[in-house]
């Protein structure tokens, strides 16, 4: 009686064919197996006349590598900011084998937001989608990255996020770029409009101990800090350590800035002996689209600090 035992491994599956003549013919199909993965087969015979069994030789093949296939796209091609943007991730693998530790990078433009809570994810085979809960992306500045265990061949993972457009976005060029390492590089370009934000301009500041009373800070007039300055639409500006503070993205014509004098304690408003409309704790300033201007405050001690 001949006996034939085959093993090959986790990732082959064996069936007998037939017996011809002493030869032994075996049907090998391939179950999922991992990019590169080397797969070793070897057979045994044994028969009743024979006092032990034969080992053949071993015979070691190297699994198909997995082919990763990246594409970028989005819900618009234009956008100005305030407004959302839906992008999409689609990554095939076609190739042979399963694609373990998917890492998808994105760049996002500069004034772009990713949106944490809008990250949805599916898995399409067999021509068939499911949806699958993806880990939380990994954010770093504006690098975010997507994790998924694996990606079987002819597998596509689809990854669906939101992001928020942001003023800062006027001065990128809203293009990202995202990669998987075994992809290809994909692009998705939106066209930044300015949109309001071309009818604005920029406020500048400084609040400081004016000594002399001339309105105008000069050296040994230290900044005043956390002072408050409150904008006639509603907005407020706290002054960092220096005193100074500024406003962007300010609506074009004439703007009216107030000092907030409670927000700094010890201090009164500094009379200025020069301009008789330095002496009020408003300022009115003629703001252009695009423009720039200046709004300074000159304090001085309280006499009641003073004494």
């Amino acid at each position: 009686m001949l006996r034939l035992l085959a093993s090959s491994g986790r990732c082959l599956r064996l069936v007998l064919l037939s017996v011809i003549a002493g030869l032994a013919i075996f049907v090998l199909s391939a179950a999922p197996t991992h990019s590169n993965e080397t797969i070793t087969n070897t057979a045994t015979a044994g028969g009743g006349n024979l006092p032990t069994n034969v080992t053949s030789n071993p015979t070691t093949l190297v699994a198909a590598p997995a082919r990763l296939e990246l594409t970028k796209t989005a819900d618009r091609a234009a956008a100005e900011p305030g407004d959302t943007i839906v992008y999409r991730l689609i990554l095939e693998n076609t190739g042979g084998s399963t694609a373990r530790d998917i890492r998808l990078t994105d760049n996002l433009p500069l004034g772009v937001r990713y949106l944490p809570a809008s990250l949805q994810g599916s898995l399409v085979q067999a021509g068939s989608p499911a949806t699958v809960a993806l880990p939380p992306a990994q954010v770093s500045d504006r690098q975010v990255t997507f994790t998924f265990p694996e990606l079987p061949a002819d597998a596509t993972l689809n990854l669906v996020y939101a992001v928020t457009v942001t003023p800062d976005a006027i001065r990128g060029d809203g293009r990202n770029r995202a990669q998987e390492p075994r992809s290809n590089l994909a692009t998705y370009e939106v066209l930044i409009r300015p949109g309001i934000l071309s009818d604005c301009g920029t406020i500048i500041g400084r609040v400081f101990v004016d000594k002399n009373f001339d309105g105008e800070q000069q050296p040994g007039e230290p900044g005043v800090p956390n002072a408050v300055v409150f904008l006639d639409n509603g907005n407020r500006v706290v002054a960092d350590a220096q005193g100074l503070f500024s406003l962007a993205n300010v609506l074009s014509g004439d703007r009216v800035g107030t000092l907030d004098l409670s927000s700094i304690p010890g201090y009164d408003l500094a009379p200025n002996l020069y301009r008789l409309e330095g002496n009020s704790q408003a300022r009115l300033v003629r703001l252009q689209p695009g423009g720039l201007v200046r709004m300074n405050f000159g304090v001085t001690p309280a006499a009641a600090a003073v004494s």
